[in-house]
């Protein structure tokens, strides 16, 4: 009889945690209505910073959807331009972007290769360019106070079209895809421990640069973790590995370990952001899980094996990277892109293809690997105590 007690105590608090998970799923909040967007991050997210401040992304990139290079290390569109759309809003124009720029809807501040922390490294020496997390979000404060000036100081309503409206500030929408190259920095210099003991440091300076937006007014923010780095084709192609070295999906254990590892200590910070600040709906988007996810089910999902790469050469030990040229032998081989980049999921094998960035952002955005379970377009409400 006790054990039958215990059961049906059992049941009943595992029936209520359920249910409280789908009161969350469920309820009904109103749309958020952001009217703008300000994206901290790197080539992830880069919408043309990275083209703007060094060297402009040539072809192929851009060809599968806007027919030209556009600054993006893709064929076509990234999550955040998905986005975009999704919000109902025109892509983010870069922050460091001059021409034919508008920013009433926000504004990109990614770059290539940025890093949270800032790294003792150069561009020319292993492309982590001086647009740290920290400087990203100084552009951001020196981008609200200069264009609040012009927007107030303009005499007539045409000379405000391109600038964000002062009001649209606190009710934008904050997103951060920064993370992966602390971890690329990591593995470059061979020390778990040394990295292992850098990650509470790495996450504890994301969590600055939420809280100062947030004394800045900023208060709806949504936040990916980082994707399995030892999944990347170019982490595949590029080692002699060992059978052991991989897990079930053929990517390195040891990589995704790094991955996996500053995931857990970034998912425990923002439970701290929460507390820390009260006016903030801080949202954690697992984006290690959906892309692992698309990985796992690649050939069920109409894509060839996730290590395949479309754009660039890579056979007998030559490595070309995608839109480069070199001599081999005496050949010049071009490394142009694939037939139909949409059948693949790696672009170039770091970053992903057009297809397999509708993918991610599809499950993202409707807050299936959300914490809380909210889709993008209520991320400005708290479903949290």
């Amino acid at each position: 009889m006790e054990n039958v007690k215990v059961f049906i105590i059992v049941v009943f608090s595992v029936l209520v945690f359920v249910l409280g998970v789908e009161r969350v799923e469920v309820k009904e909040f109103p749309p958020c209505n952001f009217r703008a967007v300000y994206n901290f991050g790197d080539s992830n997210s880069d919408t043309g910073g990275g083209s703007a401040a060094f060297w402009i992304a040539g072809p192929p990139t851009g060809e599968t959807f806007f027919g030209r290079p556009v600054g993006r290390g893709s064929d076509g569109r990234l999550i955040i331009d998905f986005i975009a759309e999704h919000l109902g809003l025109p892509y983010l124009s870069p922050y460091l972007d001059s021409i034919g720029t508008s920013f009433r809807h926000g504004a990109n501040f990614a770059i290539g290769g940025s890093t949270i922390r800032p790294q003792n490294e150069s561009m020319s020496l292993n492309g982590v360019p001086p647009f740290s997390l920290d400087v990203q979000v100084v552009q951001y404060d020196n981008f609200k106070g200069r264009t609040s000036y012009f927007y107030s100081q303009a005499k007539r309503k045409s000379d405000r079209t391109k600038l964000p409206r002062p009001q649209d500030f606190s009710k934008a929408l904050y997103i951060f895809d920064i993370g992966q190259n602390d971890i690329a920095a990591g593995l470059r210099k061979k020390n778990d421990t040394d990295f292992y003991a850098s990650v509470p440091d790495i996450v504890d300076q994301l969590a600055k640069a939420v809280q100062n937006l947030y004394e800045h007014g900023a208060r709806a923010f949504w936040m990916h973790n980082t994707g399995p780095i030892g999944c990347l084709p170019v982490s595949l192609h590029y080692h002699d590995i060992k059978p052991e070295e991989l897990d079930k999906q053929g990517c390195l254990k040891a990589q995704n370990d790094y991955s996996m590892e500053f995931n857990r200590k970034l998912k425990d910070r923002v439970i701290k952001l929460r507390a820390e600040l009260p006016h903030a709906a801080v949202t954690y988007v697992d984006i290690y899980a959906a892309k692992y996810e698309l990985i796992g089910n690649a050939k069920k999902q109409g894509f060839l094996d996730a290590a395949d790469i479309c754009c660039g050469f890579h056979e007998d030990d030559i490595q070309v990277y995608c839109g480069h040229k070199q001599n081999i032998n005496g050949t010049e081989i071009y490394a142009g892109s694939c037939e139909n980049p949409s059948n693949y999921i790696s672009w170039d094998g770091v970053h992903y293809s057009e297809a397999a960035n509708r993918w991610i952002a599809n499950h993202i955005i409707n807050g299936s690997f959300s914490d809380p379970p909210l889709p993008i377009t209520q991320a400005c409400h708290k479903a949290y105590s």
